[in-house]
């Protein structure tokens, strides 16, 4: 699926806004990926504001379609920009949304301020800025700040001279354009309101005011022109607020091979650029403040993951050193995953992550057959480290091939599957494949040579302390 949220100018009528919001329709409709579209305008959870829209649009089963949904919506976006008057934001349903505001793009940049005057002036200028980024494309901003306002004022003395209160002209305006319910109609099975207002051709615009009348106090008819001062404004038609402060929501898209690492120390260093003021926070926000969040705890996470594996490794081997020989296999894999999902164009996104955290505990086990082997022989059949590890070389290899190939085939399936959810699962398999494919070439010969310096440095740690042992003993005054 794709959402799209359409925006117009902050004056525009519902008729207009209704003839545009149709004309996107008939556009994306004529795209043969398309299955239907759902459409509705108007004030809601989802559209705020008169000249907002919003868009459901439902493809068409990928068997039956040929353009992938970030295809189709650069196919629709050149259609739709010869549309006068409005514009379609349009971005891939997401399975996860991560934070609860709607915005026109996939990520977003909040700005807040308690100086409404001071935050929308910077606001215009980080938007004249983001957009000026090369890999940053459907930047929008939530600001609307240029809806027609018809400021009424009473003349007073006027209104006095006929008798006629402000109340009487506030219940005026009211009955005519404030849908005021005035009774209710009840049926046996339903009950109807009973709605007061000037018909809906006759409310457009300042002149609408002409045609409105009031009682006077001697039951006098006066036109409601002869009792106030009018004046035509702009004002905001909708202040936005993140906790108790306003805010302007800045939104964009990526480019196709741009990621949102890049787009987010561009806007950092932007940010430092411009030297806002103190009193302007700036944050990402949704999936951007998700990245920032998740990109801070992954070295904290794998760091994690590398001590307790080696803590449980020195407890198996009551060893020190060598639950390190075990934990060299993992740099290998790591760069092989990097280099695979570079390769081929991948992100590194969670799932990729999430394939290198599962090499972790795929790739040592090539190393744990070799060591667990050569400590075993060292202990009970009195080899040397070089006969030990030579024989577990020997002697594993061909377990250590069959596992390996066994993951590393379990995963091609994930690498090179098709269907729907496929690009979910495809960096996960590159990420595996593409680890073990390295760390097989490399632990195979890593592995004994590691094995055999940490075994070095173990004995000579050992003869160290053993010699120093030696002299505080020779040391000891005679009683």
């Amino acid at each position: 699926m794709i959402q799209g949220i359409s925006q117009a100018s902050e004056d525009i009528s519902f008729p207009a806004m209704s003839q545009r919001q149709q004309a996107l329709v008939d556009v994306i409709l004529s795209d043969p990926a398309v299955a239907t579209v759902g459409s509705q305008i108007g004030a809601s959870a989802l559209s705020p504001t008169l000249n907002q829209g919003r868009m459901f649009i439902a493809l068409k089963p990928q068997s039956q379609r040929n353009a992938s949904a970030a295809e189709v919506i650069q196919r629709l976006q050149t259609k739709l920009g010869r549309i006068q008057g409005i514009t379609l934001y349009l971005q891939a349903m997401q399975d996860i949304t991560i934070g609860a505001r709607v915005s026109t793009s996939q990520y977003q940049f909040t700005l807040t301020d308690a100086n409404r005057g001071e935050l929308n002036l910077w606001a215009g200028l980080y938007l004249e800025k983001i957009r000026s980024l090369p890999f940053v494309t459907g930047v929008s901003s939530d600001q609307q700040n240029a809806g027609p306002l018809l400021d009424i004022t009473i003349n007073r003395e006027a209104a006095s001279t006929y008798g006629i209160t402000a109340a009487a002209i506030d219940n005026a305006l009211n009955d005519a354009f404030g849908q005021r319910i005035v009774s209710n109609i009840y049926t046996p099975q339903n009950q109807y309101h009973v709605v007061l207002e000037v018909l809906p051709k006759y409310q457009f615009g300042p002149e609408a005011l002409n045609d409105i009348y009031v009682t006077s106090s001697i039951g006098q008819q006066v036109p409601l022109r002869t009792l106030v001062r009018t004046a035509t404004k702009v004002a905001p038609i909708q202040v936005n607020h993140q906790g108790q402060f306003p805010s302007v929501t800045i939104s964009f898209n990526l480019t196709p091979g741009a990621s949102i690492g890049q787009a987010v120390n561009a806007i950092h260093e932007l940010d430092k650029q411009l030297g806002k003021p103190l009193s302007l926070a700036a944050t990402f926000q949704g999936n951007a403040q998700a990245f920032t969040a998740a990109l801070s705890s992954e070295p904290i996470l794998i760091a994690a993951a590398v001590f307790v594996i080696y803590i449980i490794l020195g407890v198996l081997y009551e060893s020190a050193v060598h639950p390190i020989t075990i934990l060299s296999t993992l740099p290998a894999a790591g760069v092989g995953a990097l280099l695979m999902l570079m390769a081929f164009g991948f992100d590194l996104t969670v799932i990729a992550i999430i394939g290198i955290l599962l090499l972790i505990g795929i790739v040592k086990k090539n190393a744990i057959m070799l060591v667990d082997f050569a400590m075993e022989a060292e202990r009970h059949h009195g080899m040397s480290p070089e006969q030990a590890i030579y024989q577990a070389c020997i002697l594993r290899f061909r377990p250590i091939l069959m596992t390996t190939m066994s993951a590393l085939l379990g995963a091609v399936p994930l690498m090179v599957g098709t269907g729907t959810g496929s690009e979910i699962r495809q960096p996960l398999g590159y990420a595996i494949v593409g680890g073990l494919m390295l760390s097989q070439l490399l632990t195979l010969y890593t592995t004994p040579v590691v094995y055999l310096y940490l075994d070095g440095l173990r004995d000579w740690l050992a003869r160290l302390k053993h010699s120093s042992a030696t002299k505080k003993q020779l040391h000891v005054p005679a009683e």
